[in-house]
């Protein structure tokens, strides 16, 4: 192995090594000037942010109109319905007995009751008896049950706002007739599950920041210093509500946006302040002034907080790639609040940290301070990376088999848009019992024939071609109903089909309708567009756009990742390497998912019975979230290493260096991510408890077996070619690492009063 010799400079006074110790590095630079201008920075940040949050209030954030976004045909149909054919809202009420048919009078008088009782509502325009002889397919095949469907007055944005006195009506009918079943099914539940949705992200919020704020103090082990850190998130996360707010005016949002720029901003903005607030620690501790640590810590945890958040930037931007209105908005927010985050850390912080100077220890936790270790290196972890290190080989294969073993099932990872049997159960009483007795009528398909005039013959005849062909496939049943617009230009035909929805039957059933039965029937008619739409038309055709546009998401995120990382670390291995272990992390987070939601391991536990598969959301969105967020590790840890052997240390105690002095801090910055996901993964929405699971054990498997064990351990096995850069890439900048920190001599840091 080459030697590495480094000449020794004579020995400078305090002052004159700190005054050589100064960085020109940007992060350095904007740290001095918001040191030296701290008020301007501190009550400006303040200032920039209450606004911003003011105009979120004021002007809320412009919402995505699904109708006329949708992936494919299914989006054609729903464009369609929504330009041309103003639906009303609707809600069914199912009166139901153990004994009686619909044949029976007493049966027959509990149906005219419940028809008179809702008719009476202003909020109802329309009920269907299913005593009319038209109607027959609201009567189930054993006549023990009968739908009857209302239409909501109004438009039907503004159907839930109407629909409560329909669902107090219906228990005003249950316990007048309390031998039959009574229960309703459409816009209420709609409206239930909305509201529970919306629930769910003031509980997540709720208990996400004590939560932070108690791992914070037992991170720091003072109260001044664990405030620090999340009060830098929240106000990230304030401005960032804001600048979505005013982006949506030209892209809007998905309703899930301030969930996402929650998550993210606690993540990056806790994060990007605890390596900066750690190294300003670290080297008071090891007797810098005031000035001098802050300093020596912009120009190296401050460096590393800047390439993380590029980093996060680029992986965040490949969302953009799928081409789909809400992928765009979760890559708008979540860019925001992560170049907030990262804004804040250069600037406000540098500003809050010189003026408390060491009383950021201030408020002490008793016994957990005196826990803390000055040098910042934790003894559990120090033991884990010296029995790594000696063992490189062993470690390699066993935490890498391991998180293989964990990544194997992913290949067996099926999407599915999660079907309404994935809501919560309370929410179905009524639809349980409607899908046993009416099967097919939960799952709808909707054929949609825009033309000149839908109530000509031939266009009649047709449909008339399509219902019977329908019905004659086995896979799809009655009643078939089609509906009109006043324009008579659209026609919507809406067919119940087998299966629930997501699974094998019901794309069977999709298939032989856009490709068997619409040619021969709607697809003659002259001058006419046909499309197909409903829960099972949509799961199709975004599952196919996502299958097209996963390579550009994965190719662009890994490819800039991998450049960045190169750029910074000018070295071809280190760049894979991180690449490798990044994708690695990642598989066993699909492997987790495909377990817990597809096998159903621990769905007691956390609260959940049937999923059909991973929401086609996830695959993508976990991919550049974690791609993002597990880089904020890897470029503070590998900043740090490489800052060691910068210095003159061999690669070996370097990597010991880099790893342990950061561990406790990376384990910090962990568990605040790990315990915020897990909230969301405890949530009833299916898309945030596969989100919040997903999540929760991909920053654990990164923090723990990546970070401790397969990065020493591989970089203990490649010695000096960890530093490979080929020839022909010498034109790469060397960008310093170390930021010019020279050892000091100087008195122990007093101990400041509690």
């Amino acid at each position: 192995m080459k030697t590495r010799i480094i000449q020794d400079d004579p020995e400078p006074d305090a002052t004159s090594a700190e005054e050589s110790s100064r960085s020109t590095n940007i992060a350095a630079r904007m740290a001095r000037w918001s040191a030296h201008h701290r008020k301007k920075a501190i009550f400006g940040w303040l200032a920039v942010s209450i606004a911003l949050f003011a105009i979120s209030i004021v002007s809320p954030a412009k919402q995505i109109v699904f109708e006329t976004s949708g992936p494919g045909e299914s989006g054609r149909a729903d464009t369609i319905i929504y330009n041309d054919f103003k639906q009303p809202a609707g809600e069914s009420v199912l009166v139901q007995s153990e004994s009686l048919t619909a044949d029976d009078p007493e049966f027959r008088t509990t149906v005219r009751a419940v028809i008179a009782g809702v008719s009476k509502l202003d909020a109802v325009a329309k009920v269907e008896s299913p005593l009319n002889a038209e109607n027959s397919g609201q009567v189930s095949d054993d006549r023990k049950s009968v739908l009857v469907p209302m239409e909501i007055r109004g438009p039907s944005d503004d159907a839930a706002d109407k629909i409560d006195p329909v669902v107090a009506r219906v228990k005003e009918l249950q316990k007048a007739h309390p031998e039959f079943y009574i229960g309703s099914f459409g816009e209420s539940t709609g409206k239930a599950v909305q509201t529970a949705f919306f629930d769910d992200l003031k509980k997540a919020g709720l208990f996400s920041l004590p939560l932070t704020l108690a791992i914070l103090l037992v991170a720091f082990g003072a109260v001044v210093a664990a405030g620090i850190p999340l009060l830098l998130g929240l106000t990230a996360v304030l401005a960032a509500m804001g600048l979505v707010a005013i982006i949506s005016q030209v892209l809007p949002m998905d309703q899930s946006v301030p969930a996402i720029i929650l998550l993210i901003g606690l993540a990056v903005g806790v994060d990007y302040t605890m390596f900066y607030l750690k190294r300003e620690r670290e080297e008071r501790a090891a007797g810098r002034s005031e000035e001098a640590a802050l300093e020596a810590a912009a120009a190296t945890s401050g460096r590393s907080v800047l390439i993380s958040g590029l980093t996060v930037l680029v992986a965040m931007a490949g969302m953009f790639f799928t081409a789909d209105p809400t992928f765009a908005s979760f890559g708008v927010a979540a860019m925001t609040v992560v170049a907030v985050a990262m804004l804040g850390s250069l600037t406000v912080l540098p500003a809050v940290l010189s003026k408390l100077g060491d009383r950021v220890d201030r408020l002490r936790v008793p016994f957990i301070h005196r826990l803390r270790r000055k040098d910042g290196e934790g003894q559990i972890w120090g033991a884990i990376i010296d029995r790594v290190l000696r063992h490189p080989v062993a470690s390699v294969v066993v935490a890498g088999g391991l998180l293989v073993a964990i990544a194997v099932p992913a290949y067996q990872l099926k999407t599915a848009q999660p079907s309404i049997d994935t809501y919560p159960q309370k929410f179905l009483g009524t639809y349980n019992r409607l899908k046993v007795a009416f099967p097919g009528t939960e799952n709808a398909a909707q054929v949609v024939i825009k033309a000149p005039n839908v109530e000509t013959t031939a266009v009649k005849e047709a449909i008339g071609q399509l219902k019977w062909r329908a019905i004659d496939s086995g896979i799809m049943n009655e009643p078939i109903d089609v509906d009109v617009n006043s324009a008579k230009t659209v026609a919507v035909i809406n067919v119940p089909i087998e299966g629930s929805g997501t699974d094998a039957t019901s794309n069977k059933a999709l298939a032989s309708l856009r490709e068997e039965i619409i040619p021969p029937t709607l697809g003659t008619v002259p001058d006419g567009e046909v499309a197909v739409t409903g829960n099972t038309a949509y799961a199709k055709d975004f599952g196919a756009q996502m299958k097209t546009v996963a390579p550009l998401v994965f190719g662009f995120v890994l490819l800039f990742a991998f450049s960045l990382m190169l750029l910074s670390f000018r070295s071809i291995v280190i760049a894979t390497k991180a690449v490798l272990l990044n994708l690695l992390s990642v598989g066993a987070a699909y492997g987790v998912l495909v377990m817990v939601f597809q096998h159903g391991w621990g769905k007691g536990l956390l609260g959940f019975e049937f999923t059909g598969g991973i929401d086609p959301f996830l695959p993508i969105l976990l991919f550049v979230i974690l791609f993002g967020l597990s880089m904020d590790y890897h470029v503070f840890i590998l900043s740090r290493i490489r800052e060691g052997y910068d210095k003159g240390m061999g690669t070996d105690e370097a990597i010991a260096h880099g790893i342990k002095s950061t561990a406790g801090v990376v384990s910090s910055a962990a568990i605040v991510m790990v315990g915020v996901f897990s909230i969301f993964g405890a949530l009833q929405a299916m898309i945030f408890k596969q989100f919040g699971v997903g999540l929760a054990a991909a920053i654990l498997i990164d923090a723990t077996i990546i970070r401790a064990i397969l990065l020493p351990a591989s970089m203990k096995l490649l010695g000096e070619w960890n530093w490979y850069l080929p020839k022909w890439l010498e034109w790469i900048p060397h960008i310093e690492h170390e930021g010019k920190v020279e050892p000091v001599e100087a008195p122990t840091v007093p101990t400041p009063a509690a």
